[in-house]
């Protein structure tokens, strides 16, 4: 009966501390995993708010010798793209303080806001035509948030290789999931706005496959622009 008794205490000892470990493991990937998004998000911000400063700061240095009129114009844009910079940057700083509650939801860019990334784009001299097909149905917080990313990213990649040319945004609503299509025209420009370290499209194709989504891009034939397309599954919530 003693041996019984401390074979089972032993075995009770040994599963206690497997379960120890695995749980320990688990909460090391899922620290690890929020990381790297974290990382891929502050990518996204940076990048996008970044360029569209450098790229308007340019204008408004060219406007101050052809059109001075024009100068506070560009010298607002850059103002509220550095504000919106600092607002973005606040919302990631705050998903990593240790408060123990979990406010995404609220505080994420939502669908809704790609009106904001497509005027920020104009406003830095990119000609951007936006078109949304299909109902807009609610989505999770993920997937909104995707797809924010992928037309940020686009829209960056045309600011940075194809400053000036037409750019085409196409969101297409449908009951299970969301296309998106950003297509730039017209052959990229000799010099980048700012330099590229070529993690934002590889960051957003792991994001995209994440969710069960795809995600593609490359140049067009004939030296015709680019283009990056992306398929997100997403049932309405």
């Amino acid at each position: 009966m003693l041996v019984v008794i401390w074979l089972a205490g032993t075995g009770v000892r040994r599963w206690r501390a497997e379960e120890a470990e695995r749980r320990r493991l688990a909460a090391e990937v899922a620290a690890a995993a929020e990381r790297a998004r974290i990382a891929r998000d502050l990518h996204d911000v940076v990048t996008h708010h970044v360029t569209a400063m450098v790229v308007q700061a340019d204008a408004a240095q060219f406007l101050v010798d052809s059109s001075p009129d024009r100068t506070g114009t560009g010298l607002r844009a850059i103002s509220d793209t550095g504000r919106r910079a600092l607002t973005e940057l606040r919302t990631l700083l705050g998903i990593l303080e240790a408060t123990g509650e979990s406010r995404t939801a609220d505080r994420t860019p939502a669908l809704g806001k790609v009106a904001d990334l497509v005027e920020q784009a104009r406003l830095s001299g990119q000609p951007v035509e936006w078109t949304e097909q299909g109902e807009q149905l609610p989505r999770s917080v993920d997937v909104e948030l995707t797809i924010y990313r992928v037309i940020q990213e686009a829209l960056t990649n045309a600011l940075k290789h194809a400053t000036g040319n037409p750019t085409k945004v196409l969101v297409q609503h449908g009951k299970d999931h969301i296309e998106v299509e950003v297509v730039t025209l017209g052959p990229a420009v000799g010099s980048t706005a700012t330099p590229s370290g070529g993690r934002g499209l590889t960051g957003l194709r792991e994001r995209v496959r994440m969710l069960g989504g795809d995600l593609v891009s490359g140049a067009l034939p004939d030296d015709g622009g680019f283009r990056v397309w992306a398929m997100i599954p997403g049932s309405s919530t």
